[in-house]
This record gives structure tokens, C-alpha cells and sequence, in this order.
């Protein structure tokens, strides 16, 4: 008997086995025949197709396809875009460290944004100065990214930037040198009255864990007792950084997450010493938090280290790595998935390679059920969902045109002319617009003939379409005049029904202007409705142990 079993088992395992070998067989041979009829249908075009074909542009737009049937984070980097995979990497670049704009007026490319102690600042550019040429190549009219390829390039070498500032007229020739321009992943620290530190972290590159370690013991030093860690608009980086991140407020050797993929499985476990495992925590989150940010915040969730608040995170669980191709090109691909200590992947979208390619959200319905190491319920699939919910103040459309759609350009010439004419202005954290600079502001803007499309109007203009369709318009025409012209925007108006918010990102641009980001940053805080209620809940430890389940 024990034999016939014995033999059953010998027959089962060697059908497998046949089956295995006969579709790996069967894969290989697809792949060959696929490669084969590629390679014969450009051979065949570059013979015989009536015009003569540009290879790497033909083929390029071949490999762009294939990628973007799989997933939008697998790319190919060839030779010419490496210095672009690099900058994305580790947040490094050769330049004069300013943000540049088009601006839609002057129908050219000015100076938006300098960063402290990198080129254009030392040299003294400011807000508003427009780039004429380079090195006496001619700037002017040309596109962002024409103007940004030529202010790079390898850092020691140096030009001749030619400007013209608005608030003078002057032209000004100046000699710059170019230098390795870093991003700040970590553009401000600082305490929030006597005892809560606050981290405000952008991106994990390469070394931010080191610094971000840094600065919170700085914090401890000026007596934080809690911590306010934001990683709203951090869309991620490097895993090992997050972890190491994690690392100070979790005991050594705790596993933060696991890679799972085709090829390889990996573990990563905290390695060193934590600085602080008892501080109380909030971490802030958005919908652009991703990646990284969401192993860090999901992982302190899970383990009960932190309250999580804010709103639903991206939920981006795929890792990629990167992989070197022939003729110095690169291949980042998506290599698996990763997840956090409560054993979920927070992947918030399916990825499906049939069909050219499509994707598909992961309904509420199907995700599953996990737990923090306290217990509490968590789930997969969908991001890191905060523990308190609070949800910022939607910003109105006339502030969204004035400050991003008007082609006049009023509110950025408007900080770039205050910032030149008040050489000095309150510290950053303290500075805000009198009502009588917001009356000028207002003015310039209705002077300037500024007009904005209402979301009620257009609304209004669709159910004026529909009525028609249906027959309903003509018994409803007067009805309808009645409300077009009760809804009829006036600018100065709805200006000074908005004139809070417009006012907070009139301060936030001038104090970003005078004082760089980190000014910015610290000005904005004094507003910041999120960073209330988390600073409300980390003064009441009733509260905190509470909604962590403790």
C-alpha cells in the first residue's frame, strides 16, 4: 500500500514538474517568436518604408509603449537622460539652485524661487528677474525647460547670466559657477511653543535619515516632550532611509517591512539604537504622500507608535529598482511589493498588463481586515487611512485662477515688487499683510481686467443645455436670467469675500521670497488647520493613549 502511494506521489510530482517545464518552455518560445517578428518588421521598415526612419526615435517610441502597458513606474533612462534618473534618485544636480517659471505676460522665462545658500542667492537674484541670455546665447522667449537644460551643466564651471530686474529696469550681467545643487528634503524644524518639535520632510534621498536624526535631537535638546512629524507632499524615495527613519522612535531589530517579488524576498529590520521610543507622536499625511512616506507612516500605525492624521495617503505599495542596460542606458522596473508590520500592502491600484493595459482602484469592499501590534483594525489596499481624519480647507476658485491661471500674472508681480520695495521685513513667522497692502493688491487685480470662470456658471450653463434637450428651457427661461444674474461674479467682490485665504498665500509667497522656503514654511504654519488639531491632541495625553488604544 505504501508503495502505491509512494508511487502516486512520485507520478504526481513528475507531472508537475513536466507541466512546469513545458510552459516555461512555452514562455520562452513566446518571447523569442515576439522578439523575432519585432526585429523583422523594423528591419522591413527600415528597407523598404518610403521615408528613411530615425531608429532611436522609432524604436524609442516602441519601448515607451511596451512600458506603458505595464505600470507608470517602470521607465527607461537611455544615455542622454541619466543625469535625469540621477536627480530623481538622490535629489542632486549641477545648477544655480533657483526655481525658474514662465511667466504667461512677459512671455518669458524669470527667476521664481532661490534657494538659501546655493548660487542665486549668493549672487543676490531675486523674485521676478528676467533671464535674457546665457553666456550671450538669447534666452528670451524661449521655453522652461530650453533655459533650464542651459543654466545646468558640471558643477565648477561658471557663465554669464544676463537679467533684467522689473522694480528697476536695470540690466545686469553677472558671472555665476555653477555648484552640486541638493534639494532640501527638510526644509524646516523648529519648536512649536515650549515643548512640541516639528519636522516639516519632503523627500527621502540619499542621507536624509542621518539628518532628519539630527535635527530631532536638536528638537529634544530645546525640550521637545512630542513631536509633530509632516509628511504631507512627500512622495517618497529610498526604503532603507525610511526605515532608519522609523528607527528612532522603534527598538532595534523590529522588522518595518518586507519586499516580496518574483526573484527576491528581503526583510528590513531597524539596525541601529532607537533615539526616543516613548515620545509621543503625530504624524501629519495627505493624498500626495506615497511611497516611503506611507512605509513610515504605516509602519508607525501598525506598531501603535503614532497617530496618523490628515487624509488618506496615495497608496503606492510597489517597489522599484534600478538596473543598467547596453550603451549606458537604465531600466527602473517594478520589482514587487512591500509591507508593513501588520502584514497589509497598502497598493491602492491594480495594475492590469491585458488589453494595452489599464488600471483598476481596489474597491473598499475587497480589501481585508489586519491589526496593529495593540490590536487595532487597519486596512489593506488602500493607502494609510489617518487615525484622525481632518481634512484642509478646500481653496476657493478665484484664489486657484488668480494664483495659478491668470495670464496677467498680478499676484506673482505683486510679491516679486513688495519683496524689492521693503528691503526688511517681520521675521517670517510673525509677518502679515496690513488691509491696506491687500487694497492695493486687490486694485491691481481688478485694473488688470482679471476675469475667472465661476464653477456655478458653468454649472448653471450645462442645466441650461440639459433643459433644452428635455424641452424644459422655455418655461423655465426667466427662472433662469433670474439666476444667471444673481450668480454674475463681481472680482472685487468675491476678493473680499476670499480676502483670508488670498492673504495667507500673499504672505506665504513674500515671506518665501525674503526668507526661502524654510520662511515659507514657518509662516504657513500659523494658518495650518491640521497642524492645530495635532498639536490639540499631543497636549491632551488622555487623548493621545486613547486613540491609540492604550
Amino acid at each position: 500500500m505504501m508503495k502505491r502511494i509512494v508511487t502516486a506521489f512520485v507520478l504526481v510530482v513528475s507531472m508537475l514538474s513536466s507541466v512546469l517545464a513545458q510552459e516555461h518552455k512555452n514562455h520562452n518560445f513566446e518571447v523569442a517568436k515576439n522578439l523575432d517578428a519585432f526585429n523583422n518588421i523594423y528591419k522591413g521598415l527600415d528597407l523598404m518604408y518610403v521615408d528613411t526612419l530615425n531608429p532611436g526615435e522609432v524604436i524609442g517610441n516602441g519601448i515607451k509603449a511596451m512600458l506603458k502597458s505595464l505600470d507608470p513606474y517602470t521607465e527607461y533612462y537611455p544615455e542622454e537622460k541619466t543625469k535625469e534618473l540621477k536627480h530623481l534618485l538622490t535629489g542632486k544636480y549641477a545648477g544655480i539652485g533657483s526655481i525658474i517659471r514662465w511667466h504667461q505676460r512677459l512671455k518669458n522665462v524669470v527667476i521664481d524661487e532661490p534657494y538659501e545658500g546655493m548660487p542665486a542667492a549668493e549672487v543676490g537674484l531675486m523674485k521676478g528677474d528676467i533671464i535674457l541670455s546665457i553666456d550671450k546665447l538669447d534666452m528670451r522667449g524661449k521655453d522652461t525647460k530650453y533655459v533650464s537644460d542651459h543654466l545646468k551643466g558640471t558643477a565648477g564651471t561658471s557663465f554669464v547670466l544676463k537679467i533684467r530686474r522689473p522694480s528697476t529696469g536695470k540690466v545686469m550681467k553677472i558671472k555665476m559657477t555653477r555648484k552640486m545643487i541638493k534639494e532640501s528634503e527638510m526644509p524646516y524644524y523648529g519648536m512649536l511653543g515650549d515643548d512640541i518639535g516639528y519636522i516639516n520632510f519632503l523627500s527621502f534621498t540619499e542621507g536624509c535619515a542621518r539628518n532628519v536624526r539630527k535635527a530631532f535631537i536638536e528638537l529634544k535638546g530645546k525640550g521637545a516632550k512630542k513631536l509633530v512629524f509632516d509628511l504631507r507632499n512627500n512622495g517618497g524615495g529610498s526604503v532603507q532611509e525610511a526605515v532608519d527613519i522609523v528607527n528612532m522612535w522603534i527598538p532595534k531589530g523590529t522588522t518595518v517591512i518586507e519586499q516580496r517579488g518574483k526573484k527576491t524576498n528581503h526583510s528590513y529590520k531597524t539596525r541601529l539604537e532607537p533615539v526616543d521610543t516613548v515620545m509621543p507622536i503625530v504624524v501629519l499625511v495627505n493624498g500626495i504622500t506615497a511611497s516611503s512616506s506611507e512605509i513610515t507612516s504605516g509602519a508607525l500605525q501598525d506598531l501603535d507608535r503614532a497617530i496618523i492624521l490628515g487624509t488618506r495617503t496615495y497608496g503606492k505599495g510597489l517597489v522599484q529598482a534600478t538596473i543598467d542596460m547596453p550603451y549606458n542606458g537604465n531600466l527602473k522596473l517594478t520589482t514587487g511589493k512591500y509591507y508593513i508590520p501588520s502584514g497589509r500592502c497598502i497598493q491602492a491600484i491594480n495594475y492590469k498588463h491585458s488589453g494595452g493595459g489599464y488600471v483598476e482602484s481596489i474597491p473598499d469592499s475587497l480589501t481585508r481586515v489586519f491589526h496593529t501590534l495593540g490590536g487595532r483594525e487597519v486596512r489593506d489596499g488602500g493607502g494609510i487611512k489617518p487615525d484622525v481624519e481632518v481634512r484642509p480647507d478646500t481653496l476657493p476658485n478665484i484664489a486657484l485662477y488668480i494664483d495659478r491661471l491668470d495670464s496677467m500674472e498680478v499676484m506673482f508681480d505683486y510679491v516679486a515688487d513688495y519683496v524689492a520695495k521693503y528691503p526688511t521685513i517681520a521675521p517670517a513667522r510673525d509677518f502679515r499683510l496690513t488691509d491696506a497692502e491687500f487694497a492695493e493688491f486687490k486694485q491691481r487685480v481688478v485694473e488688470s481686467g482679471f476675469d475667472y470662470d465661476p464653477e456655478s456658471d458653468k454649472a448653471l450653463g450645462e442645466l441650461e443645455k440639459l433643459a433644452r434637450f428635455e424641452g424644459y428651457y422655455d418655461d423655465a427661461k426667466e427662472e433662469f436670467a433670474a439666476l444667471r444674474k444673481k450668480l454674475k461674479h463681481d472680482v472685487s467682490r468675491d476678493m473680499e469675500k476670499e480676502k483670508q485665504t488670498l492673504k495667507e498665500m500673499l504672505e506665504r509667497d513674500i515671506v518665501t521670497a525674503k526668507y526661502y522656503q524654510a520662511g515659507g514654511i514657518e509662516n504657513s504654519l500659523y494658518y495650518d488647520k491640521q497642524l492645530k488639531e495635532a498639536v490639540r491632541i499631543l497636549s491632551d495625553e488622555g487623548e493621545y493613549r486613547e486613540k491609540l488604544g492604550k
